[in-house]
């Protein structure tokens, strides 16, 4: 018995030790830029500077001219995704008159530096700061989107940034309790998101939409944050990366809560 127990905590010793050296890479992992689509012709390329160093943005203008500054979705995209893969997505947001900030995180595509929960903040808070500062958007009305990994990055930027709404899709509670689901305890894990504390204290128009099926981040991550934040969850029929773009969902809540 102790033989087995020895080799019992050897076999959880090494598990542990090879989860807490290749978590980043596990939580981080950037695609090649190899099949990424081109950038479109519109969109704006903006390279945000931060003290983790120089990331890339791109500007999505409205189809729609609106009569004055325009209101923007300044959107965090999924961990194995870049910029390059979602400027056709938005293109229906687009025809009601907002622009969209497309925001990389360091160490993606052609962007500087190396991800981290403190370096992704900091990219967030500068692409807020030169959105903020941009004569034709309009700073009261930054609506901070974010899918997936997205999420937690949007919902750290609004605990430091006042924004005009919170929308998470398919967005996990905080990273301990979904490396719990992998068998690693809390203390093992490097970058700590507590989303659902950040969902909980933001004060402005909330929306939380997930899939049905999700079997990365199961739906109940979904219910515990529009518990959190007291409105209703908005299923969608899809699992994490196969889900339809909820436009009529955001369109219908922003004109509700006046951003639109």
């Amino acid at each position: 018995m102790t033989r087995f127990l020895t080799l019992a905590a050897l076999v959880i010793a090494g598990y542990w030790t090879l989860l807490f050296i290749v978590q980043r890479s596990l939580a981080f992992p950037a695609p090649s830029l190899a099949d990424a689509p081109p950038r479109p012709a519109d969109a704006r390329p903006v390279w945000i500077e931060s003290p983790e160093g120089r990331t890339e943005a791109w500007l999505l203008p409205p189809l729609l001219p609106p009569a004055g500054p325009a209101p923007l979705l300044l959107f965090a995209h999924g961990n194995a995704e870049l910029i390059d893969y979602w400027p056709s997505e938005f293109t229906e947001p687009r025809t009601w008159g907002l622009a969209v900030l497309l925001v990389e995180y360091p160490g993606y595509g052609r962007s500087g530096g190396a991800p981290s929960r403190r370096t992704i903040q900091a990219t967030f808070e500068a692409a807020y700061g030169w959105a903020a500062s941009e004569p034709e958007l309009d700073a009261r009305r930054i609506i901070l989107y974010g899918r997936s990994l997205g999420g937690a990055a949007v919902a750290a930027l609004s605990t430091s940034r006042p924004a005009a709404a919170l929308v998470l899709e398919s967005t996990f509670t905080n990273t301990t309790a979904f490396a719990a689901g992998l068998a690693a305890p809390w203390f093992l894990v490097r970058d700590r998101f507590d989303n659902l504390r950040a969902v909980a204290n933001f004060r402005g128009p909330r929306l939380v939409l997930h899939g049905d099926h999700d079997d990365v981040v199961p739906t109940v991550h979904g219910r515990r944050l529009a518990a959190a934040a007291g409105v209703p969850l908005h299923l969608m029929p899809c699992g994490h990366n196969d889900c339809p773009r909820p436009w009529a969902v955001l369109r219908s809540f922003l004109e509700e809560t006046g951003l639109l």
